[in-house]
């Protein structure tokens, strides 16, 4: 590991280790974290986890869940288990350096309720691809594309079990299509935007496996007023 920075959440309350230089996460993360909304006694995997920031937040919001957290990258996998442990959460959350294509369910003991990703954006082939090998590799599709990301969720959810994504706007068409054609139906979509009179900028999408046809779409979230600050909606993921 190298330099690292250390950001606070919840008033101090939960403490989150990054390297200074390499992939480092973004809002998007609390975002998926507050939309997953999981139940009680869920078991959860998140799918290219990074720092383990998802799980994190995860457990310090929902204390009766079991997390897993999937990390291809042998130094992300390390950060995320300690801040798993300093935030005294390691009897909550696993974290398993593995490539998510390898996923199956035995590894997590057994099917799971729900699974989430904040997985790479880009296309392999698309944009500059970053020096950083940490960053291009949670940005582009070069260790797993979507479908990859979709089909690991097919394998690891229990029947009925949901699939919670955070993805471009401007790639809809592919994650909707990617998660029917997996047999994980959309159920329920909220479109995310930067600003009020800006063009969308995200999409946050709930899927279930072996669900049926039929997806409610929910008012837009916007992140930022126009003098730069959080909307309230937003400031309320922050709060203790």
């Amino acid at each position: 590991m190298g330099s690292m920075t250390t950001d606070t959440f919840f008033n101090g309350r939960v403490r989150v280790n990054q390297e200074r230089s390499g992939y480092r996460f973004s809002i998007d993360a609390v975002l998926l974290a507050y939309y997953a909304r999981p139940r009680p006694g869920d078991k959860i995997i998140d799918l290219g986890t990074g720092c383990g920031i998802i799980p994190v937040i995860l457990a310090h919001r929902h204390h009766g869940i079991t997390l897993y957290g999937i990390e291809v990258q042998k130094a992300l996998a390390e950060i995320a288990t300690l801040n798993a442990k300093e935030n005294r959460m390691s009897d909550r959350i696993t974290i398993i350096e593995k490539d998510l294509k390898l996923l199956e369910p035995q590894m997590v003991s057994g099917p799971v309720n729900l699974v989430v990703s904040n997985p790479p954006y880009r296309r392999a082939r698309s944009g500059r691809i970053n020096p950083d090998p940490q960053q291009a590799i949670a940005r582009h599709e070069i260790t797993a594309t979507l479908l990859d990301v979709v089909q690991a969720a097919y394998r690891v959810l229990r029947n009925s079990g949901r699939l919670v994504m955070i993805f471009p706007a401007e790639r809809i068409t592919d994650i909707i299509f990617q998660m029917r054609s997996s047999l994980i139906e959309p159920k329920h979509l909220q479109i995310v935007y930067s600003e009020i009179d800006m063009g969308a900028m995200l999409v946050l999408i709930e899927g279930r496996k072996g669900g049926g046809p039929g997806m409610k779409v929910a008012p837009p979230l916007t992140i930022y007023r126009q003098d730069g600050s959080y909307t309230d909606a937003v400031l309320k993921m922050f709060a203790p």
